[in-house]
C-alpha cells in the first residue's frame, strides 16, 4: 500500500508500491512483510543501506536513529494493549518518501492512512507524515498512563477497605512492564529531541514546533511513569503497614480478653480444688458469691483498661 501526493495534480491517491517520481511525496507501509518483500522495496526500489535492510527484516532493536547518506532509519514503538505490550515500527525516511515496516497489523496505521487521504496538506513533506505517525504513537502512551493512574487509584481504595487483598502479584507485574515501557520511552525522547532540532534533514523548520510538542508529551509520560513507580512501592508499603496495624489490633483485643479471663481462671481454679476445708463451700450463697467476685473483677479490669485508653 502506498499513499502518493502529487503536487502537479494537487491530489492524494492510493496506489500499488512503486518508486516515486521526483516531485511526489509517498508513504509506503509494509505490514508483516516477508523478507523478500522487504528486500524488493527497501533494497531494490529505494537502494537503502544493507544494515537498514537487515534491521527492517529482523525488527529486534531498541528505539534508535541511524543516519545514512541519503536516508535515515528510525525505530519507534507502539503500545498495543493495557498490558503495555510494545510493538516495534521500523521507519525509513528520505527526501520524498517514508517507509514503515511492522510485524503486526496496528489500528494506528489505518488511522494515519485515513488522515493522509482526508487532509492532503499532511502529505506535503515526509516530515509531516513522520510527525503524524509519532504523534499517534505518543497519544496511545498518554491513554496508557491514564489507565495506569485509574488502576493505582482503584487498588488504593480497595486496600483501605481490605488490606488482605492479593494485589502484590499485579503490582509487580505492572512494575516490570512499566520498567520496559519507561526504557523505551526514554530512548524515544532522545530521538524526538534530535528530530526537533535543525540538524534533522528531512523536516522543515515549520514542523519543528510539532516535534517539540511530541517531545513535551513524552516528557510528561516519563514523569507519570516515575510517579506510578513510586506509587506502587507506596501501595505495597501501605498494605504491609495496614496488615501490621490490623494484626496489632487483633493481638491487642486478644490480650485484653486474656487479661480479663486470667483472674477469673484463678478464682475458678481456687474453688475447684479438692480440699474439704474450704469455708466458702459450705455457704448457702457461695455460688452467687463466686459469680459476684468474678463479675466485679471483670468490671474493675475493664474500667482500668478504659481509663488507660487501651480500649
Amino acid at each position: 500500500m502506498m499513499i502518493v501526493r502529487n503536487p502537479d495534480t494537487d491530489q492524494v491517491t492510493e496506489e500499488n508500491i512503486r518508486p516515486p517520481y521526483t516531485q511526489e511525496t509517498v508513504w509506503i507501509h509494509l505490514p508483516n512483510p516477508e523478507p523478500a518483500e522487504v528486500k524488493r522495496v527497501v533494497q531494490d526500489m529505494f537502494h537503502c543501506h544493507p544494515l537498514v535492510v537487515e534491521d527492517c527484516i529482523k525488527l529486534n532493536q531498541r528505539p534508535k536513529m541511524d543516519r545514512y547518506k541519503d536516508h535515515i532509519f528510525l525505530t519507534f514503538f507502539a503500545i498495543v494493549d493495557k498490558r503495555l505490550t510494545p510493538v516495534e515500527i521500523g521507519i525509513i525516511i528520505g527526501s520524498n518518501y517514508i517507509i514503515t515496516i511492522c510485524k503486526k497489523q496496528l489500528q494506528l496505521f489505518e488511522v494515519l492512512r485515513q488522515q493522509l487521504l482526508a487532509v492532503k496538506e499532511r502529505t506535503d513533506h515526509p516530515g509531516y507524515i513522520l510527525h503524524r505517525l509519532l504523534d499517534l504513537c505518543v497519544d496511545d502512551y498518554t491513554e496508557i498512563t491514564n489507565h495506569i493512574e485509574d488502576q493505582v487509584d482503584h487498588m488504593e481504595r480497595n486496600l483501605f477497605v481490605n488490606p488482605y487483598l492479593k494485589v502484590s502479584h499485579e503490582i509487580f507485574h505492572l512494575k516490570r512492564s512499566m520498567h520496559k515501557f519507561r526504557r523505551i520511552v526514554l530512548d524515544e525522547k532522545t530521538i524526538v529531541g534530535s528530530i526537533s532540532h535543525h540538524t534533522f534533514p528531512y523536516t522543515r523548520q515549520e514542523t519543528d514546533v510539532y516535534f517539540i510538542d511530541i517531545y513535551d508529551h513524552i516528557s510528561r509520560v516519563l514523569d507519570s511513569l516515575e510517579i506510578f513507580r513510586e506509587s506502587f512501592t507506596a501501595l505495597l508499603e501501605l498494605q504491609v503497614n495496614m496488615k501490621t496495624d490490623r494484626m496489632n489490633q487483633i493481638i491487642k483485643t486478644l490480650t485484653i480478653i486474656s487479661s480479663i479471663f486470667l483472674p477469673l481462671t484463678f478464682i475458678a481454679g481456687v474453688y475447684g480444688m479438692n480440699f474439704k476445708n474450704i469455708p466458702e463451700l459450705s455457704w448457702d450463697w457461695g455460688y452467687a458469691y463466686a459469680w459476684g467476685v468474678m463479675i466485679g473483677v471483670s468490671l474493675l479490669l475493664w474500667l482500668i483498661f478504659k481509663w488507660k485508653k487501651w480500649i
